[in-house]
C-alpha cells in the first residue's frame, strides 16, 4: 500500500500530518498540489475516496472564495474546477491510501490509515 500526501509544505497542519506519516512508513509519496494542481480525474478520486461533496473540501475561509464564489451556486464539476484554478481552496493536507482519503485536520486523523 503506497500512501499519497497531497501537502502544503507553507501549513502546520500539513507538516504534522507528513510528519506522522513519515514515523508510520517510508512508503509514500508527497504531492505538493499548490506548485503541480491536480486534474479534475485525480479531484474526483479523492472525493470518492473521502466520501464527501466537493463543497466540503473547500477551504471557505480563503480569501479568494469569500470575496468571488461564497454566495454563487455552483455545480460540483464547477468547484472542480475552481480547485484545479485556485488549489489552495482545496482542504489540506488529504492522505490516500488505495481505497481511502483522510483529511488531516487534525494531524492525528490519518493515523485512521493505519489501523
Amino acid at each position: 500500500m503506497t500512501l499519497k500526501i497531497y501537502h502544503n509544505p507553507r501549513c502546520s497542519k500539513s507538516r504534522k500530518t507528513l510528519a506522522i506519516v513519515k514515523n508510520k512508513t517510508s512508503n509514500f509519496k508527497v504531492i505538493e498540489y499548490i506548485k503541480n494542481p491536480l486534474t479534475f480525474i485525480e479531484i474526483k478520486l479523492i472525493l470518492s475516496q473521502l466520501n464527501i461533496k466537493p463543497h466540503e473540501l473547500i477551504r471557505t475561509q480563503e480569501s479568494i472564495w469569500k470575496e468571488n464564489y461564497k454566495e454563487k451556486k455552483l455545480t460540483d464539476d464547477e468547484i472542480i474546477n475552481l480547485i484545479i484554478k485556485y488549489p489552495k481552496l482545496m482542504e489540506r493536507p488529504i492522505v490516500t491510501n488505495n481505497q481511502r482519503a483522510i483529511i488531516g485536520r487534525p494531524p492525528e486523523n490519518v493515523l485512521e490509515l493505519f489501523s
